[in-house]
């Protein structure tokens, strides 16, 4: 966009993806989940612009038909956000038994580690967010929304699934498609999110960009 304004020369820009992740610090963990649920896991601030609400309508969908699966929620609730979920709110679809919320977390990757996928249906103006990086490098498959940011970590098919931006119906789908899938399906998907987590996002990539850039600077 600053490109196509005339704001700055092409010449002058880089991309950096994102504030990258510590690949040495998220690791694959084995999946301890021993009780024969499927656990779909978002984690983020509690807001409606994080696709908290359709990932609630897809938990619907999919427990109509399959009530042995858990969909879970960790982050912040009732934040000061005028998007924010309100604990009313969140105690409604407690009750239904449409989720289990978890509450927050100072260290997520435990949490990652029990789920099978992670899925953050944004259609807030995303950098890269950092629970996909954080969970692919876990080697976890992802679902996510074809989104700016959300997209750049997902290649569709490969290490997971992209889906169309508020819509409950796909996300659904694509959810199933994911229960569905053999183990060794789904544990390929995860070992490609991690390579290219490896590849791409390593946070020693982004700091090697700030050095290099910085050192050029002081060279001229």
């Amino acid at each position: 966009m600053f490109i196509s304004e005339g704001l700055v020369a092409k010449v002058k820009c880089d991309i950096l993806p994102g504030s990258g992740v510590d690949i040495d610090r998220f690791t694959p963990i084995e999946n301890k989940n021993k009780n024969g649920f499927f656990k779909f896991l978002l984690v983020a601030r509690m807001l409606w612009d994080k696709g908290v609400g359709e990932y609630v309508d897809a938990a619907k969908l999919i427990k109509e038909k399959n009530p042995d699966v858990e969909f879970q929620l960790l982050g912040f609730l009732d934040v000061e956000n005028n998007t924010a979920i309100s604990k009313e709110q969140m105690q409604k679809w407690i009750d239904a038994k449409y989720i289990n919320y978890l509450g927050v977390s100072d260290d997520v990757k435990y949490e990652i580690a029990k789920a099978d996928c992670i899925v953050l249906p944004s259609f807030y103006r995303e950098g890269t967010p950092r629970i996909l990086l954080e969970s692919a490098s876990m080697a976890k498959p992802i679902i996510t929304t074809d989104n700016v940011g959300c997209r750049d970590v997902v290649d569709n098919g490969v290490n997971g699934f992209l889906c169309e931006v508020k819509n409950s119906k796909e996300l659904a789908e694509k959810m199933e498609i994911m229960m569905n899938l053999t183990t060794e399906k789904r544990d390929a998907m995860g070992r490609s999110g991690r390579n290219k987590m490896i590849e791409e996002f390593d946070e020693c990539i982004v700091i090697d960009k700030y050095v290099s850039s910085i050192s050029e600077i002081l060279n001229q």
